[in-house]
């Protein structure tokens, strides 16, 4: 199989260097082209010739090339070499080793969930309301050369709530979270999902100041829609505008994942994919009840206020 690595340098992991990335990925016979200046990362992608496709970024570099991989239907590979990488993570990836990560070419396969928004692939999720006010405005400081002031930027976002119609439905909220499938929610966190093949979306509501009750519905399409034409959004971490309303609709392992042969596939990497239909709901329904119980029994995370005030506009896949 002939692999074409696309490499992110400006990813966040700029202190590794690219030369071992490429001279390993040369190594297994994988051609690799590193981003450059105006470079579309989706363009490159459809011009390579390749029985496969993979990244070496963050999350906000995945979406793109897998688009791509979706519309020519070749596996896609993730090799982590951002900041937080969360959608390696919840692959079962070592996050800490890019270079282990390019045994995925030659690999085994996974189908995995993908999901579009206004006909926009996401891996992870799409915020709107707060996190994604202060993913815009960190990249408004960063392209200023200034720093995200903690709390004070959270003062300065702290306007009225979030007023949307979900399907049709009223909804206030401090944030509106769009997820590819279900997240443990706690305080300005999104942590770890558990599948990534549950083939649902799950839309989450939290109001208040410091968004820590989360309301839950999942689906397998929303359409949200809010005032004014355009709204600020976090896709995949990555600050967007998108038209209203938004039509999000869930790709039920439409997505043809490759992974090193020894990685283990706990969680959200099923170990069965041919599970009968019966094994699958019972297994649902087992995950349903523990989420359940979950949510009785857990209370909201707590972190360092400033840290998570610099965190709410990174930390999400508000990544």
């Amino acid at each position: 199989m002939s692999g074409f690595l696309i490499v992110n340098p400006r990813a966040g992991a700029g202190s590794r260097g690219a030369d071992e990335l490429l001279r390993n990925a040369a190594e297994r016979g994988v051609q690799a082209h590193v981003l450059r200046s105006g470079d579309d990362a989706s363009a490159v992608a459809r011009a390579a010739r390749a029985d496969a496709l993979g990244v070496a970024g963050g999350d906000g570099s995945l979406a793109s090339v897998a688009a791509v991989a979706l519309e020519r239907g070749v596996p896609f590979v993730v090799v982590p070499y951002g900041t937080r990488n969360h959608f390696a993570r919840d692959l079962g990836l070592d996050r800490d080793d890019p270079l282990g990560a390019l045994a995925a070419f030659g690999g085994r396969e996974r189908r995995l969930d993908a999901a579009r928004v206004n006909g926009r692939l996401f891996l992870n999720n799409v915020s709107l309301g707060l996190y994604a006010d202060l993913v815009h405005r960190r990249e408004h400081h960063r392209r200023r050369g200034e720093t995200l002031a903690g709390l004070r930027a959270l003062g300065r976002l702290a306007s009225g709530p979030l007023h949307a119609r979900v399907d049709g439905r009223a909804v206030s909220a401090r944030v509106l979270l769009v997820a590819n499938n279900a997240y443990d929610l706690s305080l300005f966190t999104v942590g770890e999902r558990e599948r990534l093949d549950e083939g649902r979306l799950h839309l989450y509501a939290a109001s208040g100041w410091l968004p820590n009750d989360w309301h839950d519905r999942h689906g397998e399409r929303f359409e949200v829609a809010v005032p004014g034409d355009r709204v600020a959004a976090a896709l995949d971490g990555e600050p967007v505008e998108l038209e209203s309303p938004l039509h999000f609709e869930t790709l039920p392992r439409a997505l043809r994942v490759l992974i090193p042969a020894e990685t283990r596939g706990d969680g959200a990497v099923h170990d069965n994919p041919e599970a009968t239909d019966e094994e699958q709901e019972q297994a649902q329904a087992q995950t349903g009840r523990r989420q359940e119980e979950e949510e009785a029994m857990r209370g909201p995370g707590h972190e360092d206020p400033d840290e998570a005030a610099e965190r709410a506009g990174t930390r999400q896949d508000v990544e």
